[in-house]
């Protein structure tokens, strides 16, 4: 649907799912060694067993000869059991993990781009102040927030954002760390 502007708004996001209605959301925490060709090796387990990586996320430890990925799917938990044996045995994983809300804390952050004039900025701000989120970004016509949170939290943020003239959305995905002394 094209804006005032005639530039295309461009939206993937206009009817997002309830996440009580997705099968199995699982994350995981797989570390792994900083080497070529890892995450195609991860991705090909989860590929040949029929499971999509709903997101994904991979960046350096603290010591940059690791990486650590954080991995959301949904599917079936017994094929998720056998997933995570297989991912375990590759060469160049130190460990993988299943995590749960009980024993972690899991945030996920979107930039969210929209077109407001200053009729319907207050509005748009009232919605993010609600949310606990910044406004990144402003010009006489736009504005970029971020919003971080559960991903219940995120997606609610951005079905109130869609009374507004959303322009693109960019959204990291899941990041894990176990609660307490334990290890991610």
């Amino acid at each position: 649907m094209p804006a005032s502007n005639s530039r295309e708004i461009i939206t993937t996001d206009t009817k997002l799912p309830p996440q009580a209605d997705i099968l199995g959301l699982h994350t995981l925490s797989v570390y792994v060694n900083n080497q070529p060709g890892v995450l195609a090796r991860i991705a090909l387990l989860f590929s040949r067993r029929g499971y999509n990586i709903d997101s994904l996320v991979v960046s350096r430890g603290r010591n940059e000869r690791f990486s650590r990925m954080t991995i959301g799917v949904s599917g079936d938990p017994k094929i998720l059991d056998q997933i995570i044996k297989q991912v375990n045995k590759l060469v160049d994983v130190i460990h993988c993990h299943e995590h749960t809300e009980s024993d972690s804390v899991v945030k996920e952050m979107v930039l969210v781009k929209l077109l407001t004039g200053a009729a319907r900025r207050t509005e748009v701000l009232q919605v993010i102040e609600h949310f606990g989120g910044k406004t990144i970004d402003l010009t006489e016509s736009s504005m970029i927030v971020m919003i971080t949170g559960d991903t219940e939290k995120v997606d609610a943020a951005i079905r109130l954002l869609a009374a507004y003239e959303i322009i693109e959305t960019v959204r990291t995905g899941k990041v894990v760390m176990a609660r307490g002394e334990e290890a991610t």
